[in-house]
């Protein structure tokens, strides 16, 4: 690289952390103020962090889909799919063969092979499968709405509604047992709050790579518990999405226990703590934005527009990392081989080339073509399953709410990669 175009391509050390670290997501003016920065002023922007590799920070909408849909240009399975400082990144190396692929899961493969893991649930995961389970999420839904109605109306939405409702309903379509739902829940806080000192577990000490001993731990204890379920639901097979894994063929063999225990970790974590983020996000900017919640009282078919613009708003995956094959160019900017790049997909939400009036949560934004479940190959699998469920929740719960009022400072996680708010103190009132 030329010091001329380092030069024009560099990021400022501020703007940088900003974005990239997990302390900086603990404040909205903060990261939503560098993506902005990032988007007028380095669109395809350089960062050089200390202790950090070299990242080009990737902001624009129209970039983020430009490197999505090119998956053998721009790959996941070569370095950590997950920004990771150096520290952590040569833990995981020690520990695992020298490589990053720490988890045998789609984020850290390429095609062909990413393309074939996908294809094990693909089915499973479209609109015609899921509506046969409508009726059994509308029964968890009625009951979570109810249990919060009970209330006095002063409540911490977060840890009182929103966690426990996307949790029940991936475990049940899962087949996790009701009385290990905590257990899942624990782990996962552990896995994605690794930079966050309020999940700092007891048997991982303070190093420099903490965040990935962390992360490292929390695997080993979701694969302990899922150990041997693959043998088992291959003999007893259910309705669930454990028995439709452990029984999938690829190239006519089963998956490996690594490759089934990846695919379980992901659908158990992934599954509900960015909906639940979502769900929070959507209580909150009704406190913010009350006119809101008026609108969609008055017309319920605006539900599913509301639940799109939740996801556009709260964006609660913040980056996924690429790294590039082959020299190529994007925006204007040459991108050599071997460079990584960061998808910053809230700042691609709020890009105001795209959407009207961004930073304003509007539930009849048409279109919206936010990017909060990726794009191209890498789509998230489980967006209908999100979208489904909080579609009738939120069936369930708006007829029955007037308003809702902050009572205190919302409180978001210390995570970079995934993550949205820890605590929502409000008062609601029941319609």
């Amino acid at each position: 690289m030329t010091a001329d175009l380092g030069s024009r391509a560099a990021v400022p050390d501020e703007i940088a952390r900003g974005v990239m670290l997990a302390e900086s997501h603990t404040d909205e003016k903060v990261f939503y103020g560098a993506y902005k920065w990032l988007r007028e002023n380095r669109p395809v922007g350089l960062a050089k962090l200390d202790g950090f590799d070299p990242v080009w920070l990737i902001s624009k909408h129209a970039d983020i889909m430009e490197v999505e849909k090119q998956p053998e240009l721009f790959t996941s399975g070569v370095e950590n799919p997950i920004l990771n400082d150096q520290a952590s990144d040569a833990f995981i190396r020690s520990i695992n063969n020298g490589t990053v692929r720490a988890i045998d899961m789609v984020t850290y493969m390429d095609p062909p092979e990413h393309t074939k893991m996908r294809g094990v649930t693909a089915q499973w995961f479209m609109p015609r499968n899921l509506r046969t389970f409508e009726e059994r999420i509308r029964g968890l839904a009625r009951a979570a709405v109810d249990k919060l109605l009970e209330s006095d109306g002063r409540v911490d939405i977060v840890q009182d509604f929103a966690l426990r409702f996307p949790l029940h309903v991936i475990m049940t379509l899962l087949g996790v047992p009701e009385s290990d739902e905590p257990r899942m829940l624990k782990l996962t806080q552990e896995l994605f709050g690794a930079n966050d000192p309020e999940q700092q577990r007891d048997d991982v000490k303070l190093e420099p790579d903490v965040a990935a001993r962390m992360w490292m731990a929390a695997v080993g204890d979701f694969y302990a518990y899922f150990s041997g379920l693959s043998d088992h639901r291959r003999a007893n097979p259910a309705d669930d999405l454990l028995s439709v894994i452990a029984n999938a063929k690829v190239d006519g063999e089963y998956l490996s226990e690594s490759l089934c225990n990846g695919y379980y970790l992901a659908i158990a974590t992934a599954g509900h703590d960015t909906t639940s983020s979502t769900i929070s996000g959507a209580m909150r900017a009704f406190a913010e934005f009350p006119e809101e919640l008026k609108r969609v009282r008055e017309d319920l078919s605006l539900i599913p527009s509301l639940v799109d613009e939740a996801i556009r708003w709260v964006a609660p995956v913040k980056h996924f990392m690429r790294a590039a094959s082959r020299d190529t160019t994007l925006h204007g900017q040459e991108i050599k081989s071997g460079d990584r790049l960061m998808l910053c997909y809230p700042s691609g939400n709020r890009d105001e080339d795209v959407f009207d009036s961004p930073d304003v949560f509007d539930v009849t934004r048409k279109p919206n073509r936010h990017i909060s479940f990726g794009y191209g190959p890498h789509m998230c699998l489980g967006q209908h399953v999100a979208k489904l469920e909080m579609r009738i929740l939120f069936e369930e719960l708006i007829p029955r709410l007037k308003s809702v009022d902050l009572t205190g400072d919302p409180k978001l996680s210390q995570a970079n990669f995934v993550g949205g708010l820890t605590r929502l103190p409000v008062q609601f009132t029941k319609a």
